[in-house]
């Protein structure tokens, strides 16, 4: 089963969240692989997947040493299509296809992070949303109670329904800066949204990630994990 983890913005916490959600299915004996569709602002290496790695408590696989699990990196840290275009590049959408597939082949669940929100365009024909909407792939949304985050959440879910996608579930993230008012009434609108929409509210709360790593249960999100 692959599912593309995106965010609300640049910052909701999608490469804790994606790490942490590994982490849970592997330590269920499920055979599970993180993939960064696009990493920008690195070179030669992807840091995300490095996190997701450490989160999961392995070393490298044979896939990211080979560079499926991170086929596109770009120096600026940008929007994948003008990353690509300042290195005179381009965001080869078969490859990342590809990539995908040949996961899904390896491995019981493939959790692929998107980079930054759903309507970040990867070329400048084709936004995130629209790869994901190609694919068929479940979207799992990260979101969080920072100022402005439940208008992002809920433009987000609302994007997503006009594309058709199944959302497999909300992962709320912890926010340094959030105040707990906003923060607990965001949740309660996304809820509340998510079921007047006619969409099962499958949140996931994240707490604050730090050493020694929290037990979150993800059973919401994958309840035959």
């Amino acid at each position: 089963m692959v599912y593309f983890i995106s965010g609300i913005d640049t910052d909701s916490g999608k490469t804790i969240a994606t790490g942490m959600m590994a982490r849970y299915l592997l330590k269920r004996g499920r055979r599970v692989i993180t993939m960064k569709l696009v990493q920008t602002g690195n070179v030669g290496y992807s840091e995300d997947l490095l996190r997701h790695r450490e989160l999961m408590g392995v070393g490298k696989f044979p896939e990211d040493e080979s560079g499926l699990t991170a086929p596109c990196i770009f120096r600026f840290p940008a929007s994948p299509h003008l990353a690509a275009a300042l290195e005179r590049r381009e965001v080869e959408i078969p490859r990342l296809e590809h990539a995908v597939k040949e996961l899904a082949q390896r491995y019981e669940y493939v959790l692929v992070e998107g980079a930054g929100g759903l309507m970040v365009p990867l070329t400048g024909e084709l936004l995130t949303v629209d790869f994901v909407a190609r694919l068929r792939l479940p979207l799992i949304l990260v979101a969080s109670g920072k100022l402005g985050g439940l208008n992002h959440a809920l433009l987000s879910i609302e994007c997503a329904g006009r594309r058709r996608l199944e959302l497999a579930g909300v992962v709320y993230n912890w926010c340094a800066t959030a105040d707990p008012v906003i923060a607990a009434d965001s949740e309660r609108m996304i809820e509340q949204y998510l079921s007047k929409s006619g969409i099962e509210p499958r949140m996931v709360r994240l707490p604050k990630v730090e050493m020694p790593l929290p037990d979150v249960d993800f059973s919401a999100i994958f309840p035959e994990a």
